[in-house]
This record gives structure tokens, sequence and C-alpha cells, in this order.
């Protein structure tokens, strides 16, 4: 049986053929020297890839090299290897002489049934509702029969609940001992960030996230337990002193292939169908794992290698120092200094944080959304290429032109105000758009839609707040106030 070269991303056991393959695992530098990377994010590769090498024992070399071909040509063995998820990746193992590529794994549907349910006949769009509820279908999850559970497909509308006001109540993640690889790789890093081999940013911390399988396994059977319940209602809401909320925060042992994306779909519709927890939570739940995760990762590639460049709104606006450099101290506006705190302390914030916090302010202010994509890919623990291009570039910056969604995600102050707590300890007005007070969001919401009005003015999602703009009898002052503040810090 040839030797299983597993990636940093391949780190589960559903990445071998047999419990007792021989593998290889390689610790490449050069991966840390290509961009700057949050310490948490590093930590937590290198500690997950020397704790499989630790379980694995003789079945497994570790080689640390300067880059991933240096350790192939000095192992000197055939390799297979499961598709890598990046395309430098895959360009790499595909040049390599005694490397054979295998499937890849990892994700709910292949891309043999991706490719056949997109070229299905009379397709127009790749809609994801449509790809969620034929992966529903064909993996029968969530289903009775030939009917969805519940009789209805989507439980989307009863998940936009603003926040309750003392908060969820619910217990939070668990959490997870370091052990000596862990200071190992806590010294480690120190040392090449002293010797300049490596620039890290954000804090360094107790490691939050799991490394092991077993890890990985009891996160999931803790969110299952604790938190799916009360997850799907308020998964698009926002608290202040209550980062985690509901969610499960199994993102990153997904995208370490330390669990599979089935299981965990499973381990939901177990709950739902043993009287443990609604079906609106759990099909929110399922939704985002063989719907969204399984959909952008096939839209990564379906794209092309040409996607990650796409810039349909011209934005060319560099990333100011203080986003770059996480400075939350440089920043009033209450939302956008929590999420920058939670992204430099952890590494992490939830999805709505990155969509319409960071990803809503950097849309309106015209910033590059390749640089932008690259930010978010250094600054998060569960950041890979695959992730972050089609969610940056698509999703939340509509730099494709519409490809991915059908309206841009912009949204002004009132929004926040509606899904979170935080307007109320701000010092701008959400319902302001000029002035001292004006939130930062509202004017660069209509600012955002007069730069963009020719492009909108048809859109039938965006044609109204495009009228609507152009009513407004202040918005030559409220541009001009935005173009004042520039890269400046709200």
């Amino acid at each position: 049986m040839d030797r299983r070269w597993l990636f940093a991303d391949q780190l589960g056991p559903h990445f071998l053929d047999a419990r007792d393959q021989p593998v290889l695992i390689v610790e490449s530098r050069s991966a840390l020297r290509r961009r700057p990377v949050h310490r948490r994010r590093a930590h937590l590769v290198l500690s997950a890839l020397r704790h499989r090498a630790a379980e694995l024992g003789d079945q497994a070399v570790l080689i640390q090299a300067g880059t991933y071909r240096e350790a192939v040509e000095r192992l000197d063995e055939d390799l297979t290897v499961c598709a890598p998820t990046s395309r430098a990746a895959r360009s790499l193992v595909g040049s390599l002489p005694r490397v054979t590529v295998v499937p890849a794994r990892g994700f709910a549907t292949s891309a043999a049934e991706f490719t056949a349910w997109a070229q299905r006949r009379g397709r127009r769009r790749l809609l994801q509702e449509d790809f969620y509820r034929d992966a529903r279908r064909r993996l029968d999850i969530l289903m009775d029969g030939a009917e969805p559970a519940g009789g209805r497909w989507n439980f989307d509308a009863q998940n936009r609940e603003p926040p309750p006001a003392h908060g969820l109540g619910v217990p939070g993640p668990p959490g997870f001992t370091e052990d000596e690889i862990d200071e190992q790789v806590r010294r480690d890093l120190d040392r090449w960030q002293e010797a300049g081999e490596v620039r890290l940013t954000g804090e360094d911390g107790p490691r939050e996230f799991a490394v092991t399988r077993a890890e990985a396994s009891r996160a999931l059977r803790s969110f299952v337990r604790d938190r799916l319940p009360a997850f799907g209602p308020p998964q698009d809401a926002m608290l202040a002193a209550d980062p985690v909320m509901a969610h499960s925060l199994l993102s990153a042992a997904l995208n370490l292939g330390l669990l599979d994306p089935l299981e965990c779909a499973q381990a939901a519709e177990a709950a739902y169908r043993s009287g443990a927890a609604p079906l609106a939570s759990v099909e929110g739940f399922v939704r985002q794992l063989i719907g969204w995760r399984d959909y952008v990762w096939h839209l990564y590639w379906h794209f092309g290698p040409d996607y990650r460049h796409r810039n349909a709104l011209r934005a060319r606006s560099p990333l100011p120092d203080w986003f770059t450099g996480l400075d939350a101290d440089a920043v009033q506006a209450r939302c956008l200094k929590d999420a920058l705190t939670q992204v430099r302390e952890h590494g992490y914030a939830h999805h709505i944080i990155r969509l319409m916090v960071l990803g809503n302010y950097a849309l309106q202010r015209g910033w590059d959304p390749a640089e932008l994509t690259g930010w978010f890919h250094a600054n998060f623990v569960d950041g890979y290429d695959w992730v972050m291009v089609p969610n940056v570039v698509g999703m939340s910056q509509h730099a494709d032109g519409g490809l991915m969604a059908t309206k841009p995600y912009a949204a002004g102050g009132a929004y926040i105000n509606r899904m979170s707590d935080y307007c109320g300890g701000c010092p701008y007005r959400p319902a302001v758009r000029l002035g001292p007070d004006a939130c930062p969001f509202t004017a660069g919401y209509w600012s955002f839609l007069d730069r963009h009005a020719d492009r909108f003015a048809h859109n039938p999602r965006m044609a109204r707040q495009v009228r609507g703009a152009a009513r407004l009898t202040d918005l030559p002052q409220v541009v001009a106030q935005e173009k004042d503040r520039g890269s400046q810090a709200p």
C-alpha cells in the first residue's frame, strides 16, 4: 500500500484507505512565509499536524522542510494524496513524479455529483438553494421519504430573529488542555518570529479549537447537546458580551479534516429525530454544512482560476493600516471595534460579523477584494483559499458581478441595530447619516448606493433602494463626508 501524504486539512481518519496505511506528514516552512498569518491560525495548524504525527507513531513520517517538494524528494517513495483543496497545492502534487492524486475527500458532494447537478438540462443559474435541496435528496438528510422533514425545505425565515435581550443562556464550547506539543509550537513560533522567518498577526492565547479527532468529536457532541437546540432563530444575531452564542465553532475542525460534514449533519438529524433539537435549528445547521460549505467548495473550482481576480465594482482602495494591523483600539464604532477585537484575540468571528460588519464596511468603502480575501485567509483559524475566495469575492464584496448573489450584502446601521446590541453603547447613531454622530455604516451605505446607482438601478432587489438614495436631499454632503473620512478608522 502506497504511503498517503496528508496535508494539514486532511488529518481525519477518513483520509486514509486503511487504518494501518503508512503516512507522510510535511511541515513546510514556506507555507508560513507566503503572507502574514494570525498567530492563532499558525499555532492551530502546526499543533494539529504534530498531534496527528504523534498519534500515528511509527505509521507516520513527519518531515520538517523548507518546501513540500523538498520533503517529498527527501523521502523518495511512491505516494498517494487526496486532491488538495487549493489550486496551488493541486498544481504542486500534479507536478511531482511519484505522487498519485486520488479524489478529494472531506465534502458531502463529490466533484462528479456537482458537475452532474450543474449541467442538468434547464439549469440557468447555480443557485445555492437548488444545490442544497438536491444534496438533501441524494444524501437522504432530513427527508421523510420523498418530502423534506416537516414539509419545508428551508426555515430561514424563522432563523433571522434579533438577539434576546438577556442572552441565550446556553453553555459555551468545551475547553481544550494544551500539552507539550502546543508548548513546543509556541516556542517555535516565538523563535521564528524573532528571526524574521514568519510574520505573525493577532495575539497569542490558550488554544480554543480542536487539533485532534478526539477533541473535535467532543466539540461536536457538546454543540449538538448544548447549543444546537438554540442555534436556529438567532443565528444571524450578534451580542457584544457573547461572541459564541449558539454557534458550533466547528468550522476549524471541519477545515482541518478532523470531522466529516456528513457525520455532523447526521448527528444533528439524530438530535431532531429524538426530539432533542427543533427542526428549524437542525435544518439551519445542516444547510450550512451540506448546502453552503459544499457549494462554496465546488464554486471555487467551477468558476476557474481567474475568479479570485474579479472586481466588477472596480474597488481599488487599499486596506488601511488600522484594519490590517487589527488595531481595534483605534476604532470607535462599537460593532467594528468588537469585530476587530475578536479577530485580534481569537482569530475568529461568526459568519454574520464577517459578512455584515467586516465585509459590509469594506464593501461600502470600495476596498480591493483581492486584498480583503488575503486578509480573511490569513487572520481566521478556519481560513483556506477555497473558503475565502468565493465567500469574499462573491458573497461579501459582490466582486463577481452577481454570479453567487443576486444583490450586494450592503446594509446601514439600521440592520446592525436590529440584529445586535452594539448600537446602544456606540458614539454613533444608526439613524443618522450626516454629522459627527453619523453612523459610518449608514453614511457608507448611502454613499455606496450613490457610487453604483447606474449598476443597481435595474436590479430587482436593489432598484427601490437606489431610487430612495436619489431622493435624499443631503446625499451630496453624505458622499463628501465619506470622502473626507477616507481610510481613517471610524
